[in-house]
């Protein structure tokens, strides 16, 4: 029972991290893209290309870390027995 126990907790603190590593560097991106937005139009873009993958490291990082965590703590709770 122990084993399926650690196989499910990694499996889902792997899978949650994945999902955290996508969307955070997403999320990120968007709101650091939003200094770019008063720029014309050439402007924009190079803003655009330059702020890209310094946020999506940061929210990619990040969201890695934290979907992780919160994964095996959900799989953790999820997963235990009752104490008698």
């Amino acid at each position: 029972m122990a084993n399926k126990r650690i196989l499910i907790c990694t499996l889902v603190a792997l899978s949650s991290g994945f999902f955290g590593l996508y969307f955070g560097g997403q999320i990120t991106f968007i709101f650091h893209s939003q200094k770019c937005q008063n720029q014309p139009w050439g402007l924009k873009e190079m803003c655009n290309t330059w702020v890209a993958p310094g946020a999506m490291w940061q929210g990619s990082t990040t969201g890695l870390w934290i979907g992780t965590v919160l994964g095996a703590f959900a799989a953790g709770l999820a997963t235990r027995q009752a104490c008698n």
